[in-house]
């Protein structure tokens, strides 16, 4: 290569004293085409003191940023771009060696002329040239995104009907809120400004590469304004995003079509059709070799029409990996709840939540100026900070642009607080600057009969369209249905344009904002679902879809208090029927009762919404008779939600029948309280029954301020506080004092509140006469000793009507259960005990065992991770039988041997109710485990009959007659009389065998691993079967294997993958491996 075109950073730098001296004045015109944004410029000419020495520093932050890519045929094309070919000449002039060899566009000429590489060119020629050439079109491609970018979004118009008032995409401010993914512990959310701060591990906490981040917003949060910004941004490379990638692929998913490809999208959306060597062609190539550093920004998930999101569509195939798997990068947006997860596990989670207070008054500030009315901004950023439902409201970016239009015109307009009221303010706007212009009276409370007619038209065609997820309308179609188009077109709700894809071109309409569509559809859709079922107006088939369309359902409810009240009896009306259908459907790996959980969930949300829109005594009726419990968190609701949740609360009437809301609160101590205090402002009737959790509570230090906000909740019936780092006994004393005002209060849990410990019982032990009603007390992970267990025991022994009792997680060992133990005969109402890893051995369970005999509805007994050994199993095992009702017994990690299991299973045997037994993490071999499972299979009430527990002579349990010893899947045979017992089939649901990790596992030989096969029939009800840590022979596993498939209910069967002969099958559904970090990091060859 000659000197000239060498490409190092020393070769292109010689020409670049003559090309600042010639291009001088000119320089922004070859910074654009050299693919620099106008923020590089403004930096570059502030920190020099003419244009030559702009030019010139620019030159050198092009080689910066572009290294070896920065070449003087790169340089020289820049040039002619922007027509300074003059200097182009002089180069080729003073150095001749420029001018010698064929340049890379000439070689592309050739190339479509056919010409070829004389036949004595050596063969890396034609390489070489080949590369060049492929990079060139590279090269291309992408100064022809970024040029595509500036060119379309560097500004935008907004409003459709204002022409004059027109955005920098620079100035518009969009805050952007971290949803943290990590399950606990996890601190509150993470403010971001930026798509750069998603991929810093000091703000997601998460150390993986992010392949796939998913940013969620309600309807006009400003998605697509924000994914504007940062593709310009990317593209020009002024962000961290920018410069890891060199492909900025910015998708509007809504312009997407069945069928096609990634390739196709890109050629649609990113490049000007114009770009001579760009195709369709040379696309996919380009994308494949760069697939690292390619970013997609996909936008608008919920515009993407029902055929695009099909499996096996690019979209798809994109999201899950299947196209550029390797390290490309996926950045989508969409309304929540519009499936996304279906096809991806996002990496990173976010939400976009809008204006701060601050950026709605600069917002505010920068409209009026805009359109010459400054004086404006100050009486509405007044107004806005004087009512909250509508300072909520305008957090939202593009309604707070309807606000400012709104107050611009009309400033009686500017009073709701709802999205239907903002709308139908903006109609009624629109339509008094319509009648003015075309000179025709405008009726007081109603508007011209043509207007009328062609808007309800109009929301006809939007549901429709919204219903086949189209935001753009073809206006041939809607000319044929006889639609008035150019009274719509005057009128300013629609305009007209030829579509921006290049591959589905049409004339169309298009609304100002998707939430414009579905307000339309709401006022048609309001005029037509009292007389139909909303189920088949909207064409759902599952009540997912309704959530889907909870905007327009939204603004139908908000156009009329009738069609709010049928829409509400419709929506409940329609979840039985899919309820039922979804059990029937259901497989063994199915959950549905979580799911309809779940759903139950999303209602109350939607419902709320429902509410907000139209806050009616009458809506507030039916609302509460359609959700007659509600389970909600602060966290997942939006600002409407709350508004609403507060009239609610505030309109609550007493009633003869208590209203159940269950509500958790997610954040520090300040903010925890401040929401408490503003939902919580007035009384509300005894008959609310509240449940309210309280957790990750950071700086839990006030805890006065929630006193005062929950006595106006009189009905408290429990509270949860977990993970409130800073609760100490001194924070404590008011919460004990506030007892007096909670004195319904049945439930009281403290879990993980570390800083507790003894001190802090001492101070809630006083409180518990305030609320003589408690049926459950849980304190767990408090750090607790026998100190507290002490002085804890008189005050438990007044409360006659406990249920549960959870004390985990402590140190208060043999001498605190001692003093428990004292009271449990009188606390006869107790039906779970939970007493799970507080360091007290077979010598507490001596004194636990005499107690725990009178306790004869216990339900749940918890003593795991407790090292009570065999001898203590064998004390528990003598009085087992008296406790009849017992369904669950957890005994994990207690120490138990073979000894141990052998004692167990003959009372084991008559606890028929029994439905889950964990014995995990134990040491106990085939022959206990193959027994313990025998046992379950001719479980008897035999000896229940033969010695009745009520016998008052028995001073020691019943044995099991040797009969049950006769399996028979019918029933048991009695000794001596020939007469046969049926034995009710076993109700075990959940069975944990698995060990902790040995060097030496358990091992079950091909016998016993059948021997358990076989008798996975005979109990019909399990559903989860645990053998982790346990090696088994191939013949035995995939017998196993076989029955768990086989077994109507059996949907989880645990094992250890390390202990199982390599290359079996391990695909079967049911299969849960079992990972031991222990045997990984032994076993594992570090060297």
């Amino acid at each position: 290569m000659a000197e000239g075109q060498d490409s190092s950073h020393t070769g292109v730098r010689r020409y670049f004293f003559f090309t600042k001296e010639n291009v001088s004045s000119d320089w922004k015109d070859l910074a654009f085409h050299l693919g620099f944004g106008r923020a590089n410029t403004d930096n570059i000419a502030c920190r020099n003191r003419d244009d030559k020495s702009r030019c010139m520093d620019l030159l050198e932050e092009w080689v910066k940023r572009h290294g070896e890519r920065a070449t003087v045929e790169a340089l020289m094309e820049a040039l002619a771009g922007a027509n300074l070919q003059s200097t182009v000449d002089g180069l080729k002039t003073k150095y001749p060696e420029l001018d010698t060899p064929p340049t890379l566009s000439i070689q592309r000429e050739r190339k479509k002329e056919g010409y070829q590489l004389p036949a004595n060119q050596p063969p890396w020629a034609n390489k070489g040239a080949h590369c060049e050439e492929e990079t060139s079109i590279k090269d291309a491609f992408l100064g022809s995104i970024r040029k595509y970018y500036e060119l379309k979004l560097t500004k935008l118009n907004p409003l459709i009907w204002n022409d004059n008032f027109t955005l920098s995409l620079s100035d518009v401010f969009t805050e952007l809120q971290l949803i943290q993914t990590r399950a606990k512990r996890s601190g509150s959310a993470a403010e971001i400004k930026r798509l750069d701060d998603l991929f810093n591990p000091n703000v997601t906490g998460q150390s993986k590469i992010q392949r796939c981040i998913l940013i969620e917003a309600e309807p006009g949060g400003g998605k697509t304004t924000f994914m504007s910004r940062e593709a310009l941004d990317a593209a020009s490379r002024e962000t961290e995003l920018g410069r890891r990638h060199d492909i900025v692929l910015l998708i509007l998913l809504r312009e997407v079509r069945e069928g096609e490809t990634i390739e196709e999208m890109v050629w649609d959306q990113c490049v000007p059709e114009t770009i001579e060597g760009i195709d369709i062609q040379s696309i996919k190539p380009i994308l494949q070799q760069n697939e690292s550093r390619v970013l997609f920004l996909l936008d608008g998930y919920d515009e993407l029409q029902p055929e695009a999101r099909a499996a096996g569509q690019a979209i798809p195939k994109l999201l899950s990996g299947k196209l550029y798997p390797e390290n490309s990068t996926i950045v989508i947006t969409s309304r929540p709840s519009e499936g996304v997860q279906q096809h991806a596990q996002p990496d990173c989670h976010a939400r976009i939540i809008g204006f701060s207070s601050d950026l709605v008054m600069k917002y505010v500030e920068q409209y009026f100026a805009a359109v010459g009315k400054q004086d404006l901004a100050k009486t509405l950023t007044g107004h806005l900070e004087e009512n909250d439902v509508l300072g909520n409201l305008v957090k939202t970016p593009f309604f707070l642009m309807l606000v400012c239009l709104l107050w611009e015109e009309d400033q009686a307009m500017v009073s709701t607080g709802t999205m239907t009221g903002l709308y139908g303010n903006l109609l009624t706007c629109l339509l008094k600057k319509h009648c003015t212009r075309e000179g025709v009276d405008m009726p007081a409370d109603d508007m011209p009969s043509d207007l009328a007619t062609a808007l309800l038209q109009l929301g006809k065609i939007a549901l429709e369209a919204l219903l086949k997820k189209e935001s753009q309308l073809d206006l041939a179609e809607v000319e044929k249905q006889n639609v008035n188009v150019q009274l719509l077109l005057k009128l300013g709700v629609v305009f007209s344009e030829v579509s921006a894809s290049k591959l589905h071109p049409r004339k169309q309409l298009t609304f100002a904002h998707k939430t414009m569509q579905e307000f339309l559809a709401g006022r048609y859709l309001a005029t037509v679902v009292m007389n139909q079922n909303i189920g088949d107006l909207l064409k759902l088939g599952s009540i997912n879809e309704a959530f889907e369309h909870s905007t327009l359902i939204q603004f139908t409810c908000g156009c009329d208090s009738r069609a709010a009240q049928t829409v509400l009896y419709g929506l409940v009306n329609f979840l039985p029927p899919k309820f039922a259908e979804l059990s029937e459907k259901a497989t063994k790996y199915d959950q549905p009762e979580k799911e309809i959980a779940n759903t139950f969930a999303k209602l109350a949300l939607l419902c709320l919404g429902i509410l907000n829109e139209r806050t009616e005594p009458q809506v507030l009726h039916v609302f509460k008779i359609t959700m007659p419990f509600m389970k909600l968190q602060n966290c997942t609701m939006d600002r409407k939600q709350h508004a609403a949740l507060k009239y609610f609360l505030q309109n609550l009437q007493p009633s003869n029948t208590p209203y159940m809301m269950i509500l958790e609160v997610n954040g520090d101590d300040d903010s925890a309280a401040q929401y408490l205090e503003q939902i919580f402002t007035t009384p509300t009737p005894p008959t609310l029954q509240l449940h309210l959790k309280l957790s990750e509570l950071w700086l839990f230090d006030d805890t006065s301020r929630l006193v005062c906000a929950l006595k106006n909740v009189p009905g408290l019936i429990a509270l949860i506080i977990s993970d409130a780092l800073n609760l100490t006994p001194e924070t404590l004393q008011p919460l004990v004092q506030g007892f007096k005002h909670m004195s319904l209060l049945e439930e009281l849990r403290f879990i993980s509140n570390t800083a507790l410990g003894d001190a802090g019982i001492e101070v809630l032990q006083v409180g518990l006469d305030y609320v003589p009603h408690l049926t459950v007390l849980h304190i767990e992970k408090c750090n607790l000793t026998d100190v507290s267990m002490a002085s804890l025991a008189p005050y438990l022994d007044k409360l006659s009507l406990l249920r549960e009792l959870h004390l985990k997680d402590s140190e208060f060992g043999d001498t605190g259960l001692v003093s428990l133990a004292t009271v449990f005969p009188r606390l006869i109402a107790m039906q779970v005990l939970a007493l799970r890893q507080n360091r007290f051995s077979a010598i507490g369970m001596c004194a636990l065992v005499p107690a725990l005999r009178h306790l004869t509805g216990l339900l749940k007994l918890d003593i795991s991770c407790n090292e009570i050994g065999d001898t203590g199993v064998e004390c528990l095992a003598d009085i087992l039988p008296y406790l009849a009702a017992m369904k669950v017994l957890k005994l994990s990690g207690t120490g138990i041997g073979d000894k141990g299991i052998s004692a167990l299973v003959k009372p084991l045997a008559q606890l028929v109710e029994l439905q889950v037994l964990d014995v995990s993490h134990n040491s106990i071999g085939e022959r206990a485990i193959v027994s313990l499972v025998q046992t379950f299979c001719q479980s008897s009430s035999l000896g229940m009959e033969r010695n009745p527990l009520g016998d008052k002579s028995l001073t020691a349990p019943p044995h099991k007659n040797n009969a049950t010893q006769e399996l028979d899947s019918g029933g048991a045979t009695a000794t001596g009389t020939g007469q046969k017992l049926q034995t009710p089939p076993s109700k075990l649901t959940e069975l944990y065998m698995s060990h902790d990790y040995q060097r030496t596992p358990v091992h079950l030989s091909d016998t016993a691993v059948m021997a358990v096969a076989e008798a996975l029939p005979r109990l019909p009800a399990l559903k989860c079967l645990g053998l982790g840590e346990i090696s088994m022979e191939t013949e035995g596993f995939q017998a196993l294997v076989q029955a768990a498939e086989k077994h109507p209910m059996l949907r989880e069967l645990t094992y250890s993958k390390e202990l199982i002969p390599e290359g079996l099958d391990t695909s079967a559904r049911c299969l849960n491996r079992s990972i031991s970090y222990q045997r990984f990091f032994m076993d594992t060859d570090w060297s």
